[in-house]
Order: structure tokens, then C-alpha cells, then sequence
């Protein structure tokens, strides 16, 4: 937070924060602030424009944080147009989202490990990592049945991608049962997802 929208927070009237939501320690208080930063790159007339939402937070009967503060004051930046709560709501549900992303493509993708010292190629590769990422999620949401949305690619991997069959134990003997029946039924539900998809 910039010492600039700190002093735009404080000077915000009491009349301009909302109640976010009363916790048994603290009341949560969000407002818009009227906000413009001198940048150099933002005017409120540009249909882009950023928009900034405070979060108060204060301690119920004077109560201090650990840093001996009585009221602690946070920032969102964001270019979405609606309600300001619903966009604070929408903001933390997000969170750990991209952390989830960023270990899908380092440890399963493995875009941690770089083919190469020299940077255009280690960008190619971290890009078809990324692209490949993108895919594997329109296959989930788009083609494949609702169990296999929230499928990791190693889970993928196995279930899709290269499983030859299952071993099972039946009357005393242990069999090799081959799943190519099971696979072609999933590739064939995906492909008539995926034609359904096409304009007629």
C-alpha cells in the first residue's frame, strides 16, 4: 500500500465504510475509495479504469493487534464493475487458486525443470507447459464425465492417457483385466462432448 492510498483511506469519512461482516473479535468494514494515483497510466474516464476497495478491520472494545495498531486497513485493486462486497467476496474465494495452478505446472508439468540455459527455449517450453495446462482443464470442464473435473494430469494420466488394463484377484486367480472396452467408451463420450460443441 502506497503511502498515497494509506492517506486516501484514512481521510475516507465514517459514513463511507459498509459492514462487511461482525466477528466475535472484529468488525470488518469495506468502502471505495475515491482513489487516483499519479502513475501517470489511470484516469477514471477509460472504461479499464482501476478501482480501489478498503478493508478496514477493527478490534471490538479497543482491543490492539499484535503490532499494538487498533484498526489494521487493506487494499484491493481491480478493473470489475459491480458491488464491491460481492467483488471483496470474490477476491478471497480465489485464493490459493493460482498457487494451485503454479504447482500443477512445476511438479506434474514439469515446467520446473528447464531444458535449457538459454531463455528463448526455456520460454517455448514454460509456454507449452502452460498450453498444455489450458488444454488438460478444457478437456475436464468440456469433454470428460463430472468425477474426472477436478482430475490432476497424473490421475489423468492413469485413468486416460495409459492405463492398459487392471490387475484383479477372482476365484484364487489373479487376472489381467484390459480396459481397452473402458477406454474407447470415455473416448468415445469426449468425442461426442466435443462434436456437440461445434456449430451446426
Amino acid at each position: 500500500m502506497s503511502p498515497q492510498l494509506y492517506a486516501a483511506i484514512t481521510q475516507l469519512p465514517e459514513h463511507a465504510w459498509q459492514l462487511e461482516r461482525a466477528e466475535p473479535d472484529a468488525i470488518r468494514e469495506w468502502a471505495e475509495v475515491p482513489y487516483v494515483p499519479d502513475d501517470g497510466d489511470h484516469r477514471k474516464d477509460r472504461p479499464w479504469g482501476r478501482r480501489y476497495l478498503a478493508v478496514r478491520i477493527r478490534r471490538r472494545q479497543g482491543e490492539l493487534f499484535a503490532d499494538g495498531s487498533t484498526v489494521k486497513q487493506f487494499a484491493i485493486v481491480t478493473n470489475r464493475e459491480g458491488d464491491g462486497l460481492t467483488l471483496i467476496r470474490w477476491h478471497r474465494e480465489k485464493a490459493g487458486t493460482v498457487e494451485h495452478a503454479q504447482h500443477v505446472l512445476k511438479n506434474e508439468l514439469a515446467a520446473e525443470a528447464l531444458p535449457s540455459g538459454k531463455f528463448g527455449a526455456n520460454a517455448a517450453w514454460f509456454r507449452l507447459n502452460v498450453l498444455t495446462y489450458n488444454l488438460l482443464r478444457a478437456l475436464k470442464r468440456v469433454a470428460l464425465p463430472g468425477d474426472l473435473s477436478d482430475a490432476r494430469p497424473k490421475r489423468l494420466r492413469f485413468l486416460v492417457f495409459n492405463t492398459v488394463g487392471k490387475v484383479v484377484q477372482h476365484a484364487r486367480r489373479m487376472l489381467l483385466r484390459l480396459t481397452v472396452a473402458a477406454q474407447q467408451a470415455l473416448v468415445a463420450f469426449a468425442r461426442r462432448k466435443i462434436l456437440a460443441l461445434s456449430p451446426t
